[in-house]
């Protein structure tokens, strides 16, 4: 077994369930097909298994050194790299006119998902450099599109993302980084910049020709000093190798030692610290939290496709060990006869429900993923771009949380072996365990999600929404399949409405309070939604067909096991915090 996504779940996705036949008739994409897509996959595979599966182990117990200054990799890790960057993956994504393959973030997506699948740390390089280029290619000149952007979608430069600093995380108003005019020159405003940026991934390697850090900082005021806020943050790109060859004033400060995805080089940065950092101004000043925002949303969806395949390869291991592992004996059952421990009826709750998250949490990548292609490619659509807004948030959140939860389990039905480092089992959960908190905590994809896209948005966007799930419950109800899951899912949304009016009425700040229990039952709605979206597809095919009865089985148990609970959520949320604001800072000492 390679324990990646099965390639049937992934089939079923893109061609039965998206319809990917219809992204693909766009004028965008009519130079590609489906055998071009079957191709792509079968590549993806192939180089997954062959070349980032069998050192994932490796890159968690060796990890990245630092040594004169330069981070150095696993050589496994790097031979992987290579491989995927001579085989033009880096610009799957991206235009032909900027030397891309032109094809659906869709079909990327679930492409790079198997990379993440065989490991997560090697693969993070890649989700980094793709996203960087992006912002680039978007918002950049053309000089710099062509300086910057073009060798990362070849391959031979990586990119960062610099946000966060030593005393501001996510806090991102209290950055202290400070940039100052420093000329003109063919790329644009040149500056120098000074500061220090903390939890760099891939801040340092031995990989690519070069790095291309695209860092936060402020700009002075009229008086020299910072702005205050978010105001005068400003987004700059700046080079570990200047366009001259020469070095530019970046230092690797210090390694961070994460307790997961410890084959990604992490990074403390220093800028300036022989008089300042070069970098050129992207765009206008005070236009840098937007700018970066295009890149932290595509990561946060990469980062819930991370957890969505951790979540499988975890199910995939605890299965397999299920089917072998025999102790005790069947309930009822006499004799000698030991069970296999899959015949436990607990145990297949445990996989039942690793399996419905697994299922649950690439569903609502996959799912944003096509809102993203019909919004950038479809003019006709005027949709989904305000539904991927809406649903960026459980995206990143959902999978991570609920990922969590998967992989808990996986440990739970290997016993004693779960947690020894002799089981693979231990290090999916510990790689796990950092995606709740990657490219914005869970409470602040609450607070997101409540204040931004329900609160100020009056509920617009969630009435779309809306549209859509009383459509998949009424073709459930005339088709005569799975009524009840599509009764308990009108029942969720019907609380997740009345939630969202009571917080809408409530207004700001108040509303966000128990922001975090609002995003866990809207959450479990949109995945009770989509399971059952997918099995509508499967219809009547499941009665001789193993995979079509699992996605029957998927369905129901998420509806009857998991889904109740979000009735109490949402109760939570529309209740506020009244005691936790009234407790004194006193008491947790």
């Amino acid at each position: 077994m390679s324990y990646l996504i099965p390639r049937r779940e992934i089939d079923f996705i893109l061609h039965d369930w998206l319809r990917l036949d219809e992204i693909l008739s766009l004028p965008d994409f009519g130079d590609h097909g489906v055998e071009t897509i079957a191709q792509l996959m079968d590549l993806s595979e192939r180089l997954a298994i062959d070349q980032f599966l069998p050192h994932y182990r490796e890159a968690d117990v060796h990890e990245p050194r630092l040594e004169g200054g330069i981070v150095l990799i696993l050589p496994a890790a790097r031979e992987a790299l290579a491989q995927y960057r001579d085989l033009g993956l880096f610009a799957a994504s991206f235009a032909p006119e900027l030397g891309g393959m032109g094809l659906p973030t869709t079909v990327c997506l679930a492409s790079f998902a198997q990379f993440l699948a065989a490991n997560a740390s090697t693969a993070a390089y890649i989700l980094l450099t793709n996203a960087n280029a992006r912002v680039i290619a978007a918002f950049g000149t053309e000089a710099q599109i062509a300086q910057f952007a073009l060798p990362q979608i070849e391959g031979r430069w990586f990119g960062t993302m610099c946000l966060s600093e030593p005393e501001a995380g996510s806090g991102l108003g209290d950055i202290t980084t400070r940039a100052v005019p420093d000329g003109d020159d063919p790329l644009g405003a040149r500056y120098r910049l000074t500061g220090n940026k903390m939890w760099i991934s891939g801040g340092n390697q031995d990989v690519s020709e070069n790095i291309v850090h695209l860092v936060l900082a402020k700009t002075q005021g009229p008086e020299g000093q910072l702005a205050e806020g978010t105001r005068g943050i400003s987004l700059f790109l700046v080079p570990k190798v200047l366009p001259d060859g020469g070095a530019n004033d970046v230092t690797v400060a210090a390694l961070n030692h994460k307790m997961g995805y410890r084959g990604t080089s992490n990074c403390a940065l220093n800028f300036g610290e022989a008089g300042g950092a070069i970098g050129w101004l992207v765009g206008q000043e005070g236009d840098g939290l937007r700018q970066m925002f295009q890149m932290m949303n595509e990561a946060r969806i990469s980062v819930g496709l991370g957890a969505a395949a951790l979540a499988w390869r975890g199910y995939r291991h605890a299965a397999e060990y299920a089917q072998q592992r025999t102790q005790g004996r069947r309930a009822g059952e006499a004799g000698n006869r030991k069970a296999a421990i899959i015949e436990h009826a607990d145990v297949r709750h445990m996989l039942l429900t690793q399996k419905a998250i697994a299922e649950g949490a690439l569903a609502v990548c996959l799912y944003c993923a096509i809102l993203f292609d019909r919004a950038q490619h479809d003019t006709s659509d005027t949709q989904s771009a305000i539904l991927l807004d809406l649903l960026t948030p459980v995206a990143k959140t959902w999978p991570s949380e609920m990922g969590l939860v998967a992989n808990h389990l996986a440990i739970q039905i290997h016993g004693g072996y779960g947690y020894t480092r002799d089981f693979p089992v231990e290090q999916v959960y510990r790689d796990q365990r950092l995606n709740p908190i990657h490219e914005g905590t869970t409470g602040i994809q609450g607070i997101d999600l409540v204040g931004r896209k329900i609160v100020r948005d009056e509920g617009r966007a969630l009435q779309l929404l809306e549209h859509r799930i009383r459509d998949t419950i009424s073709r459930s109800r005339k088709g005569g399949l799975l009524t009840d899951e599509a009764s308990a899912i009108e029942l969720a949304l019907d609380q997740a409405l009345a939630a969202a009016c009571a917080l809408i009425a409530t207004g700001m700040p108040k509303a966000t309070e128990n922001a975090t229990a609002f995003l866990n039952g809207f959450g479990h709605l949109v995945i009770g939604w989509l399971l059952l979206d997918q099995a509508l597809v499967i219809g009547d095919a499941a009665k001789d067909d193993a995979f079509a009865q699992g996605k029957l089985h998927s369905c129901r148990y998420f509806a009857r096991t998991e889904l109740p609970k979000a009735g109490l959520w949402f109760e939570i949320a529309v209740a506020g915090s009244a005691l936790a604001a009234a407790c004194r800072s006193e008491i947790f000492g």
